[in-house]
């Protein structure tokens, strides 16, 4: 790249960065989980359109991609789950198109009242940015965009086709950037700048979710001994699935980007109701589970595997041999993604354009590590033949409480991506 055109765009960053905090602390204070992300999505469409990018901005059906490779079953409807892509068309496509990709859906924030201010009043303090998604990951969306600005800035556009996406249902199914691939979006690379501190992801799990749904035999609890809890009867499943997942983090079971993890590989019990009053034994329970898996690990034996360990343990209590547990898939059918495992030349010239851009900013060799999460890099990875480099600013507390993002951390991911941009793409003139 033109020594002077790199000078200029690292300039052009650092002159826009107040407006990128200022978008970020706009986007931050959209409360988008689930279902709630149009207000979001239509703060996304009118900066993308103020930025003159033809701005694609459509409700998910879900009847288009439930055929689809890495398709998550969902349950109830789709009328509220709408996407926003933002396009730039390229004069001479002389260079390699990319995709930006990020999700504006945010995990919802538990209780308010454990923040050490509102989720959604975003703050900043001795550099960080609080609130939820400010990290997880509406920091990587304002750095795709700043990047682009600073080209335009700079008086060039990408020599190539880019298109910026922001998505929904990443936290759940991964099924908004499923449906960017059915709608025809497709390019050479995709960046997804999620929170891992300035490394590349060269691996991620894979993602099941599930419920498990028990029937009790309600009785006042006055004569509980002659009903079934359902609730407790959850508790030795429950345990069965423990020692599954133990079994699974075997090091003769582990991918080789994970060999050195001793419990890569984590069950969750996110979710448990049940009973309908506190001196009745409760005739009913569900409880709901996340379950990882290695790259390359089937979804298909995966599940056998949780049926029969859950129908195992059910067999050996006394009431639930009678009254076996209903499992239920819904959210996540999620495939392990190892980038590293991609040997093509796009590939390595990606990944390579991006160990330059990053040296370029921090002075330091690009690290790759693998991650014991799932995005959406899958998709692209695995269904469209297009390696996704994993790369954004450091977050702390993602998913936590006082959720924050490390600002500077985003100032060199938003320089690096500008770099990465004009070397992948090339550049013309506006």
């Amino acid at each position: 790249m033109d020594q002077q055109l790199q000078t200029r765009l690292l300039d052009a960053v650092d002159a826009a960065f107040d407006d990128e905090c200022a978008f970020l602390s706009e986007l931050v204070s959209y409360p988008s989980t689930r279902g709630n992300e149009q207000s979001a999505q239509d703060f996304m469409a009118r900066e993308l359109s103020a930025r003159g990018h033809e701005v694609d901005r459509w409700q998910i059906d879900v009847d288009e991609i439930r055929g689809l490779p890495g398709f998550s079953p969902v349950l109830g409807p789709y009328d509220d789950a709408m996407n926003v892509v933002g396009s730039h068309r390229s004069r001479t496509r002389q260079g390699r198109s990319l995709i930006l990709n990020g999700h504006v859906d945010v995990v919802p924030e538990g209780p308010r009242d454990m923040w050490d201010s509102p989720p959604y009043a975003p703050r900043v303090a001795d550099g960080w940015m609080y609130g939820r998604g400010a990290g997880d990951m509406k920091a990587g969306l304002a750095s795709n965009l700043f990047a682009l600005d600073a080209l335009r800035a700079c008086g060039v556009a990408p020599a190539a086709d880019v298109f910026y996406q922001s998505v929904v249902e990443e936290e759940c199914t991964g099924n908004g950037a499923l449906a960017c691939l059915a709608r025809g979006y497709r390019a050479d690379a995709a960046l997804i700048p999620e929170p891992f501190s300035e490394n590349l992801v060269s691996a991620q799990l894979g993602v099941i979710w599930f419920q498990v749904h028990l029937r009790g035999l309600p009785t006042h609890v006055a004569y509980a001994g002659s009903g079934s809890n359902a609730i407790e009867a959850a508790i030795p499943l429950i345990s069965a699935l423990h020692a599954m997942e133990t079994r699974w983090n075997l090091p003769e079971n582990r991918h080789a980007d994970f060999a050195h993890m001793d419990h890569a590989l984590n069950l969750n019990v996110g979710k448990i109701q049940g009973g309908d009053w506190t001196s009745s034994v409760p005739a009913w329970c569900v409880f709901d589970v996340r379950m990882a898996i290695f790259p390359g690990q089937s979804i298909a034996a995966a599940k056998e595997e949780i049926e029969a360990v859950l129908m195992d343990a059910a067999r050996e209590n006394a009431f639930l041999k009678n009254a076996l547990p209903e499992i239920v898939y819904h959210g996540f059918h999620a495939e392990g993604y190892a980038l590293s495992a991609d040997r093509s030349s796009a590939a390595a010239q990606a990944i390579g354009a991006l160990d330059t851009a990053h040296g370029t900013v921090t002075g330091e060799a690009l690290e790759q590590a693998p991650i014991t999460a799932t995005t959406d890099a899958r998709f692209f990875g695995l269904y469209a033949d297009t390696p996704a480099l994993v790369y954004g600013p450091h977050s702390e507390a993602i998913h936590g409480f006082n959720e924050r993002v490390d600002l500077e951390s985003m100032r060199r991911v938003t320089k690096t991506t500008a770099l990465f941009i004009a070397d992948w793409c090339g550049v013309e003139e506006i």
